[in-house]
This record gives structure tokens, sequence and C-alpha cells, in this order.
């Protein structure tokens, strides 16, 4: 995704640090981003209070928290120097006030200098990627993001070393944004990102702003910083961090002064802090919007006491509001009708090239619910046998001869360790269907099976109503409803 907005570039200055003065002041108000933590001494450090341990995202019916921990949203921000990444970061952080957020500065992790570097310290080069501590930051970054506090650095510029004496306490947090300008570099740091943004500001302007920031805030004179400038700075620039740009998911032009780019920002974090940590780990995970209604049908259908009239009942309620949200992902062409008024009404046309397919026994009690939404549809059946092989055996399969040519909504109502699924996957795709045209249909999931199924075929999607805690020792969801298709077709004793 490119997010752009027309930017004047700056060909030629003089009176740099007038001009850099002005440009700053035009951007607006800039903020530290650090309003939510503070610089504590280590006398000064105290055990995280009470407010600091709520849960972070709406609870689900059950306590999971001592099953699954609430992963936070992970941001990364990167760009040139004097880019305006902090003000970016700022302009988020503002956005998102009802959530907790911390920022964290990859240039509080540079490396103190030896004696013999500091006697050396004009051909130190702070914008290569040795110049940091990456192994530290990421054994702070993965205690954050377990739900621990960490104790940052703090780093002096001025004398090129550590604070011995004073840190930065950091906590638990909704969001945390990872800020500097070669956090692209490193793949495992990457890897931590939910989502990588890059602020790509005119060189000129970065050049300005770096003038201003290091000889007001780190007390250098002008020489220096344009002799640093031409002779790392730029060339850093050019081999590390600009070729990170390719990892980035969202390219900003003029930082902080593109306030669409960042307003789109917000509001897909805003969407991701309200789905589910799968969801953001697995973009092709959908769980339908969570009702008073949805939930009570889930307790009336979870109750072991419930009668098999009213489980079928709750169920096929459940099972179709599962096949219309997934009916909802298939691809659509635009088409115009004529309406009884006389009117041209724009909508849009429906898939024609659609099946089926259900794991006996159980997903063909969602059979019923499909043919009610889709007219005359064709169903296949898969039938693979669960015990005592890790659900790999296949038993029996008939499916349309065409169906490698259709989209197919492959139907089990709940998916529990992802072996059986992963092996009608298997036969759906050695028939010709493209993964990309399997919709897997489930009630419920277990995060293992969701795991399996996502990390094998990460271009199907799947659409469920709620996904459970865990499996237990015996390989059953947990809290679950127990053997669906015993209860459904009430063959249970």
């Amino acid at each position: 995704m490119y997010i752009y907005n027309h930017s004047h570039t700056l060909h030629h200055f003089s009176a740099v640090e007038d001009l850099a003065m002005t440009m700053e002041a035009a951007s607006g108000p800039h903020f530290s981003g650090l309003h939510l933590d503070g610089v504590v001494s280590p006398s000064q450090s105290s055990p995280l209070s009470q407010h600091h341990l709520q849960p972070r995202f709406p609870s689900s019916p059950f306590d999971s928290s001592s099953l699954i921990p609430n992963q936070p949203f992970v941001i990364g921000v990167s760009g040139g120097t004097a880019s305006g990444k902090t003000t970016v970061c700022d302009m988020i952080i503002q956005q998102l006030h009802d959530h907790r957020v911390v920022l964290v500065n990859q240039d509080s992790f540079y490396r103190g200098l030896t004696p013999e570097e500091l006697e050396r310290v004009h051909e130190y080069n702070f914008d290569h990627p040795d110049a940091f501590d990456t192994e530290q930051l990421l054994e702070c970054m993965r205690k954050l993001i377990g739900g621990q506090s960490v104790q940052l650095p703090i780093y002096d510029f001025k004398n090129h070393q550590r604070s011995t004496d004073s840190f930065r306490q950091v906590n638990a947090s909704d969001v945390i944004i990872l800020e500097g300008i070669l956090v692209f570099h490193d793949q495992g740091v990457r890897d931590l990102m939910n989502m990588k943004i890059f602020v790509d500001t005119d060189a000129d302007v970065r050049l300005a702003r770096r003038i201003r920031r290091d000889t007001v805030e780190r007390g250098r004179d002008i020489n220096s910083v344009l002799e640093q400038y031409a002779k790392f700075v730029k060339p850093a620039f050019d081999d590390f961090i600009l070729p990170s740009k390719k990892y980035a998911d969202v390219i900003i032009p003029r930082g902080g002064d593109n306030h669409v780019a960042i307003d789109l920002i917000v509001q897909h974090i805003h969407t991701k802090l309200g789905q589910h940590d799968l969801c953001k780990i697995y973009p092709n995970v959908y769980v339908i919007q969570s009702t008073f209604q949805i939930r009570g049908m889930h307790t009336l259908i979870r109750d072991q006491d419930l009668s098999k009239h009213d489980f079928v009942f709750y169920s096929d309620r459940l099972i179709r509001l599962v096949v219309e949200h997934g009916l909802g992902h298939l691809p659509f062409i635009e088409k115009q009708v004529v309406t009884p008024t006389g009117s041209v009404y724009t909508g849009v046309d429906f898939c024609k090239k659609l099946c089926g397919v259900s794991i006996i026994r159980s997903g063909e009690s969602m059979e019923n619910a499909l043919r009610a939404c889709c007219k005359g549809i064709k169903i296949g059946k898969i039938l693979i046998h669960r015990d005592g092989d890790n659900g790999k055996q296949l038993i029996y399969e008939k499916l349309p001869k065409d169906i490698s040519e259709r989209h197919v909504l492959l139907l089990d109502p709940v998916l529990a360790t992802g072996n059986s699924a992963n092996q009608a996957i298997e036969l759906l795709i050695q028939k010709g269907v493209p993964e990309s045209h399997i919709i897997f249909l489930n009630l419920i999931s277990a995060p293992e099976g969701i795991h399996c199924v996502c990390k094998k075929f990460p271009s199907l999607k799947i659409v469920t109503s709620e996904i459970d805690h865990a499996l237990n020792e015996e390989f059953r969801v947990i809290p679950g409803l127990g053997e669906f298709g015993d209860r459904y077709f009430g063959t249970d004793d």
C-alpha cells in the first residue's frame, strides 16, 4: 500500500539553520511521545499497579489469560534521519488515546563508545547497523510483547554513553511503536512487527531538520554535522535505510504533514485492536462480529444439558450466519438492474461457479444452511478417518467433476487439530482447486488448528464464529461444545 500526497522539494537553500527552524515551526506542535511512561532511577522502581495488570482487549466469555496472552499490535516506523518518524509516531499515539501505547526508540539502544572510539568520535559511524545493540533491542521487544515491563536504556548523545543511574520504565501496552532509522534492517526485528511504516521525506528537508536537531538538542556545530552527513549519514541511507523501504507495508511521503495517511493507518490499527490475536497473525482468518445474539446462541449450544432439538435449532442459526459471512468473501461483479419504479440500481452479481464440500459427518450438518443460501448448489463429500492415525487417512471422496473451476466452501463445524482439514484441503488442491479459491467454514476453532491450517495454506480463508482457548490432552477443543456430530444427529449416549 502506498499513500501519497504531493510534496514540494527544496532544491536550493542558504541560511540553513533559519530554514530548518521555519520548516519545524510550520509543521505544527511536536510531542515527545513519552507521556505514557516516565524516566526513573533504579531507586524509584516499583511493582506494577493493578491498573497495568488489567486485560488489554475485551474479554471473551471465559477467562483465557492463563492460556493465550493478549498480543499487542506492534508497529515499526522507519525512514531516513530527521524524516519525521517521531512526529508520525506522536500523531498516531494522539489518535489512539483510548488505548495504551508505548514508543520505543531505536536510538536508546546505541552502544556506548569505548575510550578509543571516543578519542576518534568524528570518525564513528552512528548510522551503521553495528552502532546499535540489536540483541538487547530484541530482548526488550520480546518481553514487552509477552506482557512484561522492561527498563529501556537512556543514551546521552553529548557524551555518547548510556546513563548508568537511570532508565526508562516501559509497561505492557495495547500498541508498541518501534521507531528508528534501521528497525527494518534486521529480519528478527522485522518479524516482530504487525505493520511496517516507512516515512519518505525529501533529502534536503531531512538535512535541514538534522542540522537544527543536532546543533540545538545535541550540542554540535554546523560544520561537524555537515561533515558527518556527507561522510556517514548519506552513504548509510543509500546502503542500509533506503533498501529496507521494500519491507514497508505503508509508505508515507512528507511524514507528519500527511494527515490522510496517518488517519488511514489509525483506522487500520483500531480495526486490528478489535480482532482476535490470531487474526492479527493470519490476515486470512475471519471471525464474524460478536453480538449478544451470537454470544447467547453460543452459550446455549455449549450447555451440556441443552436438548437435541434446541441444539440443532441454535446450531443451524449460527451455521447460517457463518455461511452468509463466508459467501461475502466470494468474488462479485457489478450488475445493473431496472427496478419496478423504472430506476436503475447498480449492484453486484453473485459468483456462479461455486460448490460446497462437507467433511463427513459433522460437516453434513452445515449443508442445509448452504442450500438455503445458494439454490441448487452442488455439494461434494470427503470422509477422513480421525482415530489412531492423526486424522490423515482418506477413506472416501465424491466431488463435482468440474470442481477445479469452482470456488469451494469447505464445511466442518469444529476445527480442532487441523489434521483432517489439511488432508481435505490437500485433496481439493490435487483436484485442481486453487488454494485461494477455498473458504473453510467453522462454528468454533482451536488456536492449534488455525496455526496448523494457516501455516500450510496461507492463501485460503477461514471463517468462524468463535475461536476457543486451546486443545486439551485428548485433543478436544476447550471449552468447546462436545462431539458436535453426536449431539446434532442424536447419536450421543
